[in-house]
């Protein structure tokens, strides 16, 4: 077995031995997560990245690194529309928050693979047509320009085709019966409202990928460093739903903060073959964009926050 496939088969039993722990022996029993609870989850789940992170700077070398650090800044803060997105289906769903995590776990196997796909099926293209990075430089300037412009996009869960389809091709029940994704019902199976819910949660995650993905291809053409950083971020985004859900709202200029950080990732793809941004200035622009999105949504509250 070659090194690099043992540091990908090496990973990935980390990642499932952490989530078969989180599952079935720290969350054995479906329970609402505390603020606290998430905060110390949340903890964990960045230590334990900064820890790879030290990692690879210690066998790898100080840029991958770099890559790294920067592309898990990147994938977690474009996620951070996702939370977004997940509290706008749990809502309208109804999901009892005791059942949420076990979504958001199982939504995170389903990320594995479509990561994966996505990012390796990424480095091809760019390997084999080298005029791909620019496609992807200008999809992220549109992706950029195109949400600064439209801030108050209204999500309708109704409304996704997925939905539709699954709807039409299987039944579905009317009731949540506790934490279950399937019933047993006069000899046929019908899915219950929480598998309607993880569903949505990863055609959600699917249509994210295609933003995120593209603007880590820009930090770094190693698939290793691309897909850890991902995977990473997903990890930690679980935990910081619940520790943040309930203040999402309070940090609107996130969003024009992601708009500026993806136009700003498109630029450096489309120059990469004429000006190479160090990673290290890459770094810090988008540490340095986030910082001034969260201060500038403190300093600047909503009008109906501020009234509050």
């Amino acid at each position: 077995m070659s090194q690099n496939t043992m540091l990908w088969v090496g990973f990935h039993v980390l990642v499932l031995i952490l989530l078969v722990l989180d599952l079935f022996v720290f969350n054995k029993k479906a329970h609402e997560i505390t603020v606290r609870e998430a905060l110390k989850w949340t903890g964990f789940w960045v230590g334990l990245a900064l820890l790879f992170c030290a990692g690879v700077f210690y066998w790898g070398t100080p840029e991958m690194a770099l890559e790294f650090a920067t592309g898990y800044i990147i994938e977690e803060s474009l996620s951070v529309d996702n939370l977004f997105v997940f509290l706008t289906i749990f809502s309208y769903f109804q999901v009892p928050a005791k059942y949420q995590h076990k979504v958001l776990f199982w939504g995170i196997l389903g990320a594995l693979v479509l990561r994966a796909t996505f990012i390796l099926g990424g480095v091809v293209l760019i390997q084999q047509f080298h005029f791909v990075i620019y496609l992807f430089g200008g999809f992220l300037l549109f992706t950029g320009i195109k949400l600064a412009l439209d801030q108050e996009q209204k999500i309708e869960p109704e409304k996704n085709p997925v939905l539709k389809l699954l709807r039409r091709t299987m039944g579905v029940s009317k009731y949540y019966h506790q934490d279950k994704f399937f019933i047993k019902r006069l000899g046929y199976t019908f899915a219950t409202p929480l598998f309607v819910v993880l569903v949505l949660i990863e055609t959600t995650d699917l249509l994210f990928a295609v933003d995120s993905i593209p603007a880590v291809l820009a930090v770094s053409n190693n698939p290793f460093i691309i897909y850890t950083s991902n995977i990473f971020a997903i990890l930690g985004l679980r935990t910081l739903y619940f520790a943040l859900a309930g203040l999402v709202n309070v940090f609107h200029y996130l969003n024009l903060g992601m708009s500026v950080i993806l136009i700003f990732i498109g630029v450096k793809m489309i120059l990469s073959d004429f000006y190479k941004i160090p990673i290290g200035l890459a770094l810090g622009v988008v540490v340095g964009i986030l910082v001034i999105s969260v201060a500038a949504s403190l300093l600047m509250p909503k009008k109906e926050e501020a009234e509050e």
